[in-house]
């Protein structure tokens, strides 16, 4: 297997507060004030929605790009749903400012099932940890 991605996070001295370092990106993550962080940045639900939108995006342009189509611009919105029971679920929205037809919305609604992110969201993982 091959690493696709990867971050590191150094905590930091105010509660829930971390610095992330990606690639060559640095940014937050942090809690929302309600539960006790600053809110500086991102939680990680917060990222797992990042991760789907953005996929989402850039996999519609690639489509569209590979069609020779333009779909102007458009965006993705990504809410991550839970409850007490622990159910789960992700809504996911793609707003286009021009009007789309029905054809190449079932062809749209069909790429989406297909991104990267979304394949892996579908599937289960096997995660290992190690502790150093």
């Amino acid at each position: 297997m091959s690493i696709i991605a990867s971050a590191t996070i150094q905590t930091l001295p105010e509660p829930w507060k971390g610095e992330v370092k990606s690639g060559t990106h640095q940014f937050l993550t942090d809690k929302p004030e309600q539960f006790g962080g600053h809110d500086t940045g991102p939680a990680p639900y917060d990222f797992l929605t990042t991760s789907l939108a953005a996929c989402t995006m850039i996999t519609l342009r690639m489509y569209a790009q590979h069609k020779e189509m333009d779909l102007g611009v458009f965006s993705v919105e990504v809410d991550f749903h839970t409850n007490r029971e622990q159910q789960e679920r992700i809504e996911r929205r793609v707003i286009f400012e021009q009007p789309v037809s029905q054809d190449l919305k079932e062809k749209l609604l069909n790429v989406c099932s297909k991104t990267p992110v979304t394949k892996t969201l579908l599937r289960s993982l096997d995660i290992q940890t190690t502790i150093l």
